[in-house]
């Protein structure tokens, strides 16, 4: 947010030892003083506030209004995920799913399919949306077959988390590609010819190896039930049907703005009510809604619960996630800060002179930006601006331009950490502690946008030779 009548003196490097202190000061207080992860964000926020130079009668504003952001979006997917998840928990939908994938694929490829089938979700819907509707399968086939929570977990989560970043039509590589003038089919076959392997190999390989390492037993969070007292459980073809209904719903928004912002549909066309209705119906709060109630009835009274029951379900689904989603809120709480503070802006301008080469410099300028003040889209977006007049000149052919695309949204993904909202939603939905998310979510983000990059980088090469 911006404030009026204000506008940041310090320097970038100042406001780099801030931010650096601020993270320094948030780990130390969380990690050794062991104060709560929410009261800490709390503290550090005003504190970075007041050192950054932020008007003190707006110190209060910015905090609540980064917050209330933050939670505008995840408290919604999050709540109403959680009672679909639930849902589906309860009515033997997740034991149910379980048991076929693993006599489909077998148990020691258990997370190996589980992380197919997030990257089959992951293609329209949102991260922290497909991911919170994923855990109750997560969390069944991880108790059914034992080793740990992370296991299954980290190869899903990172297989969203690959899709949001390389694949339209999610916002960043949209956005940049918008930034660049780029082909979206281009950008969505090299995205795609990117992501699977990076998936395979830094979230794949290393959640197996960081699951072996730290096994953490599957929490409670989205409650715990006896699979032998589930009566009547639904049928495989039902449960998948529910599950696939936010995805489709959710494609049809994407779809449509993907047409849109192409130019296949008409403007006039889209600024029909009938388009804008439509598109309505695919955002993500609307389509969770839209799944949960009709989860109530196909998981709920056609199996001969009572509507007692179902509310009783649905309740029990919001106490546990509370703790998610304000620790999550307050994450965005720093992270919004910090971004008010003009450091995104200071350092943007300095990294924008480094002569090297675009591709690696819209690389380092969104890592830089995404380490500092930790929205993903932010640094994508700030990166993309910076360096567009330089891709618009230099001629780049159609592969050239959709590299650099995913290039810089590789650079916005690394080092996800304490002011990344993210951190927070995947470390407490998976029961780790700050320092164990460090050295698994961290890492396996940070793998991603490497990865992602030198296959960008790659790409780029050989499409200078043709």
């Amino acid at each position: 947010m911006t404030i009026e009548g204000w506008s940041q003196t310090l320097g970038a490097g100042p406001l780099l030892l801030i931010a650096g202190g601020a993270i320094a000061l948030l780990l130390f207080l969380i990690l050794k003083l062991r104060l709560h992860a929410f009261v800490s964000l709390i503290l550090v926020s005003l504190l970075t506030a007041f050192a950054t130079g932020i008007p003190t009668g707006s110190v209060v504003t910015v905090l609540t209004g980064s917050f209330g952001s933050t939670l505008a979006t995840v408290a919604l997917l999050v709540g109403l995920g959680a009672m679909l998840g639930r849902l589906v928990e309860t009515s033997g939908g997740a034991k149910v799913l379980a048991d076929t994938m693993i006599r489909i694929f077998g148990e020691k490829r258990a997370p190996f399919a589980l992380g197919v089938a997030s990257l089959i979700f992951g293609f329209p819907i949102f991260f922290d949306a497909g991911l919170v509707v994923m855990l109750p399968v997560i969390f069944s086939v991880a108790r059914r077959l034992g080793g740990g929570v992370l296991r299954y977990g980290l190869p899903a989560a990172g297989a969203f988390s690959v899709m949001h970043v390389f694949v339209p039509p999610h916002p960043g590589p949209v956005t940049a590609s918008g930034f660049f003038e780029a082909n979206i089919g281009a950008v969505l076959i090299l995205g795609l010819i990117i992501a699977l392997p990076t998936w395979y190999l830094t979230s794949y390989l290393f959640g197996l190896w960081a699951g072996k390492k730290f096994v953490l037993p599957v929490p409670a969070v989205l409650g715990e039930i006896d699979d032998d007292e589930i009566k009547n459980p639904p049928k495989f073809g039902t449960v998948v049907a529910v599950l696939l209904l936010p995805l489709i719903l959710i494609f049809l928004n994407t779809g449509l703005n993907t047409l849109a912002s192409a130019g296949v549909v008409s403007a006039e066309a889209a600024e029909q009510s009938w388009f804008a209705f439509l598109r309505t119906l695919g955002e993500t709060p609307v389509a969770l809604l839209i799944s949960l109630l009709v989860a109530c009835v196909v998981l709920g009274t056609r199996r001969g619960e009572s509507k007692t029951a179902i509310e009783k379900v649905l309740e029990s689904a919001l106490g546990p996630v509370c703790s998610v989603i304000l620790i999550t809120g307050a994450g965005g709480m720093f992270g919004g800060v910090l971004r008010t503070s003009g450091i995104g802006a200071a350092l943007g301008d300095v990294l924008s002179d480094l002569g090297v080469p675009l591709i690696l410099a819209g690389f380092l300028i969104a890592a830089i930006l995404r380490i500092a003040q930790g929205s993903a889209t932010v640094a994508l977006t700030t990166a993309a601006a910076l360096i567009a007049p330089g891709v618009l000149e230099s001629g780049y052919n159609t592969v050239q331009t959709a590299a650099m695309v995913v290039a810089v949204a590789a650079g916005s993904v690394v080092v996800s950490h304490v002011n990344d909202s993210g951190f927070w939603l995947v470390g407490r939905f998976m029961g780790m502690d700050v320092k164990t998310t460090l050295k698994t979510w961290t890492v396996l983000e940070t793998l991603i946008g490497v990865m992602g990059f030198a296959l960008a980088a790659l790409a780029f090469g050989l499409a200078s030779l043709a």
